[in-house]
C-alpha cells in the first residue's frame, strides 16, 4: 500500500474515451516528472481492457502510481455495469499494477465484503461527490467512515464562497482520517489550493494537453509553481481578488510572483464573488482567514458598506480596489487613482490637459477624481447621462451626452468601461474617429485592445492598461505586507500571465 509520506500531493485526473489518448496524456504527464496520475477507466468504452492499458504504461514509468477509478453512471460516472462488474474492472486494475482504487461510497455501503477485498491488496480511497452544492458536511463525514478505507474524498460543489470554507473545515472534525477535500466549480477552486494546507491528502490537476475531469481543475503546473500548494502550511497568509468573472485576471499571477521573489508566506487566489454574493465572502474572509484583498468589477463601490474604516481618497471617490485587516478591523483604499494618474504623468503635464473620461463605475471615479485633484480640465461621458451627470457633479468635471463625445477634441482619453475586456475583446466604445491625442485604455486583458489598435491605426499614441494594473498592484502589495513591491517583477510577471492567457485560449495550459 501506498503510505501517506510517500504519497504525492497532486494527482492529475485523466478522463479520455479513446485508449490511445489517455496513454498519450499519461506518457507526457509522466515525462513533465508527474508521478500520480489518475486513470478514470469509465470513461473507456470497454474499461475492462482499460485496465491493461495500466501494465503497458508502468512498464515504461513504473516509478508512477495509478489510482484507478471507474465510476457508475448512477454516481454521476460513466460506467453501465453492476457493482460486481465494476470492482471486478478494478481488481484487473490492481492485478495491472494500480497501487490505488478510488470507490464511491454508493458502492462501497453496498459491497462492503468486495470493496474489503480490494483494500487488502491496494490503498482504497472511498469518495463521496455532491453535484448540487454544499450540504451539511458532518453527517456525510460520519456516514463515509463508517466504510474502512485507507483514505477518504469529500468533493462537493462550490455555490458561494463560503463553501470552501465549510468544506475545508472537516480536516478539523477528523484529524485522524486521511481526507481529500475539494469543492468543484470555479467558485471552488480556492479549495483545490488551500485544502493540502489544511492537512488534505492530496488535491487533483488537470492534465497539460487536455481538461481536467471535473470544473475548476487547474494544471500541476499553476498548483505547484504559482500557488506553491504543496508548500502552503496552517501558518500561510491569504491574500487575494473578488471579482465577476475572475478567471480573466493575472492577479494572481503578478501577486504570488512578488509574494514568493519577497520569500513571504503567503498566497493570492481569485476569488469568484457575485453581486448577491459579497456578505458571503467575508463570511469566508473573517474565518479562512483572508489578510487582504483586491477588489474589481462588480464590487468597487459596493464593497465599502462592509468595511470598518476607509482611506479619505477612497471615501471621497466611493470606490475601494484595496482590502486589508488591521488591528481586527476591515480597512480599504483606492490605488487606481495613482494608477491612472502616475502613467499619464509620465507623458505630459496634467495641469495644462483637457481629459475626456469614458464611464461612469468605480475605475472611471478612480480616474475622474485622481485627474480633477492633478489639475486637469476633466470631461465625462458614458452610456448612462444620469450617473455621468452625477459624478461630473460630484467631482466638478463637465458631462458630455455620449453622443456629441466624438464631436470635440481632448488631450487625453481614459477609457474606464470594461467594453472590450475579455472574452468580448471585439468591443470597442468609439467606431471611428477617437477624439484625443493620447489614448489611455484602463482595460488589461487583452493587452492590445481594439480601442487601442485603432487609436494606432489614426496615429494617436496610446498607454496600455498594464501601466495601470502594475502601479495599482504595486501599491496594493505595500498595503498588503507593509514590504516595498518588486515593481519591475510585477510588470514582467503581467506581461507573462497576459501572454499565457491568450496562449492559453489556443489550446495551451497557464
Amino acid at each position: 500500500m501506498l503510505l501517506r509520506k510517500h504519497l504525492p500531493k497532486i494527482c492529475i485526473a485523466l478522463g479520455q474515451s479513446d485508449p490511445v489518448r489517455l496513454l498519450e496524456l499519461a506518457r507526457h504527464e509522466a515525462s513533465c516528472g508527474e508521478r500520480f496520475l489518475e486513470f478514470r477507466l469509465d470513461y473507456l468504452s470497454a474499461p475492462a481492457q482499460g485496465a491493461a492499458l495500466i501494465g503497458d504504461f508502468l512498464k515504461q514509468y513504473p516509478e508512477c502510481s495509478i489510482l484507478a477509478t471507474c465510476r457508475r453512471h448512477q454516481n454521476h460516472g460513466r460506467f453501465n455495469g453492476s457493482i460486481e462488474q465494476q470492482l471486478a474492472v478494478l481488481e484487473q486494475a490492481i492485478a495491472n499494477g494500480a497501487r490505488a482504487v478510488d470507490v464511491e461510497i454508493e458502492s462501497a455501503e453496498l459491497a462492503l465484503s468486495g470493496v474489503r477485498e480490494l483494500a487488502s491488496h491496494a490503498t482504497l480511497v472511498v469518495s463521496y461527490h455532491n453535484y448540487e452544492g454544499t450540504p451539511a458536511m458532518e453527517p456525510v463525514l460520519r456516514r463515509i467512515l463508517k466504510v474502512p478505507a485507507d483514505a477518504y474524498k469529500i468533493v462537493t460543489t462550490a455555490r458561494k464562497p463560503s463553501d470552501n470554507l465549510r468544506l475545508l473545515a472537516l480536516a478539523k472534525s477528523a484529524p485522524k482520517s486521511p481526507l481529500i477535500l475539494l469543492a468543484m466549480s470555479e467558485t471552488g477552486f480556492p479549495s483545490r489550493v488551500l485544502s493540502l494546507a489544511g492537512g488534505g491528502l492530496y488535491t487533483y490537476a488537470a492534465p497539460t494537453l487536455s481538461e481536467g475531469t471535473a470544473a475548476g481543475q487547474v494544471c500541476a503546473r499553476s498548483l505547484r509553481q504559482l500557488y506553491r500548494s504543496e508548500r502552503l502550511s496552517k501558518n500561510t497568509r491569504v491574500y487575494g481578488v473578488i471579482a465577476d468573472p475572475v478567471r480573466h485576471s493575472i492577479s494572481p499571477a503578478v501577486h504570488n510572483r512578488a509574494l514568493q521573489s519577497r520569500r513571504i508566506d503567503a498566497v493570492y487566489l481569485p476569488f469568484l464573488v457575485t453581486p448577491l454574493q459579497l456578505k458571503d465572502f467575508f463570511v469566508l474572509a473573517e474565518k479562512l482567514p483572508v489578510n487582504g484583498f483586491s477588489v474589481t468589477i462588480p464590487h468597487k463601490q459596493r464593497v465599502i458598506r462592509y468595511l470598518d474604516v476607509v482611506d479619505p481618497l477612497a471615501k471621497r471617490i466611493g470606490a475601494v480596489n484595496t482590502v486589508w485587516r488591521k488591528a481586527g478591523k476591515w480597512r480599504g483604499a483606492n490605488t487606481d487613482a495613482a494608477g491612472v494618474r502616475t502613467p499619464l504623468e509620465r507623458r505630459l503635464k496634467l495641469g495644462k490637459a483637457t481629459v475626456l473620461v469614458v464611464g461612469n463605475g468605480g475605475a472611471a471615479r478612480s480616474a475622474v477624481f485622481a485627474l480633477t485633484d492633478a489639475g486637469a480640465q476633466v470631461f465625462i461621458t458614458g452610456r448612462n447621462p444620469d450617473r455621468v451627470r452625477a459624478l461630473a457633479k460630484a467631482c466638478g468635471a463637465t458631462p458630455v451626452p455620449a453622443e456629441h463625445a466624438a464631436d470635440l477634441h481632448f488631450d487625453v482619453l481614459v477609457h474606464a468601461t470594461p467594453l472590450g475586456m475579455w472574452p468580448d475583446t471585439e468591443r470597442c466604445y468609439f467606431n471611428d474617429q477617437i477624439p484625443a491625442d493620447v489614448v489611455f485604455d484602463l482595460v488589461y486583458n487583452p493587452h492590445d485592445t481594439l480601442l487601442l489598435r485603432r487609436a494606432r491605426e489614426q496615429g494617436l499614441e496610446v498607454i496600455h492598461g498594464i501601466e495601470m494594473f502594475v502601479e495599482q498592484a504595486s501599491e496594493q502589495f505595500h498595503l498588503f505586507t507593509g514590504v516595498a513591491a518588486p515593481r519591475q517583477l510585477m510588470e514582467r510577471a503581467a506581461v507573462e500571465a497576459l501572454a499565457n492567457h491568450a496562449s492559453n485560449h489556443r489550446g495551451e495550459c497557464e
